[in-house]
């Protein structure tokens, strides 16, 4: 896949509200970057040294300075307001919905670890079961996990979904989620946690709720025959 400014598909939802915000900062940055960029140029042929032409000490422009300092404190500010319900939807401390499905994340190197409620829908039960790298989720339900990490700092990250959270050893930290379409997915570990960090990978599938019920029994068949 080739590099580009814009972001992949989004398939949560979160994807909208999140890729608004980045393209509202690209477009500001860039237009900054531009206008910056000329005015280098500008300068550049304009006091360009001549014959004849003597240095000059220009002091500065306060009005100048005043402009371009609030003009800049503005934008941050008007940014920060616009992301403000991104983030708490995202990130807030009551914005898990109340029917998310459980799910617990264990990072170790180089790899994942996903427990998953049996049938009681509930974790820490006597039918929660494991797998490794393989992260199983219901389109259109929230789900919620609780990361942690055996080790280093690793970061759960899923581009599809707009979601990075870092897992910290001797931390419970909660991360949601509501996928919007069914298909396969990449997560990957987003935080540099040694030489294997490249191969820390899982796959993440997307199910209809008859196909996550399906599976779901056939997990449970596998966990009894063991």
């Amino acid at each position: 896949m080739g590099w580009s400014w814009l972001l992949p598909h989004g398939a949560s939802t979160f994807a909208a509200r999140i890729d608004f915000m980045y393209y509202v900062i690209l477009a500001i940055t860039g237009i900054a970057f531009f206008v910056v960029e000329l005015g280098l140029v500008w300068f550049l042929i304009k006091y360009r040294a001549r014959p004849g032409r003597k240095a000059e000490y220009i002091h500065g422009s306060t009005k100048a300075e005043i402009t371009w300092t609030s003009v800049t404190a503005v934008t941050v500010v008007v940014i920060g307001l616009m992301s403000g319900p991104v983030w708490n939807q995202v990130k807030g401390r009551h914005s898990v919905p109340a029917d998310a499905m459980p799910l617990a994340a264990r990072a170790q190197q180089f790899e994942w670890h996903f427990t998953y409620p049996g049938p009681d829908g509930q974790l820490e039960t006597a039918d929660d079961f494991s797998l490794r790298n393989q992260l199983h989720v219901v389109v259109n339900r929230p789900a919620v996990m609780l990361l942690q990490a055996e080790d280093v700092i690793h970061s759960f990250f899923v581009p599809a979904w707009r979601i990075k959270q870092d897992a910290v050893p001797g931390l419970g930290i909660r991360v949601w989620f509501q996928p919007t379409e069914v298909g396969t997915f990449e997560l990957a570990c987003a935080e540099l946690c040694g030489l294997g960090h490249y191969r820390m990978r899982a796959q993440v599938t997307v199910h209809t709720q008859e196909a996550y019920d399906q599976w779901l029994a056939e997990q449970g068949q596998n966990v009894a025959i063991r």
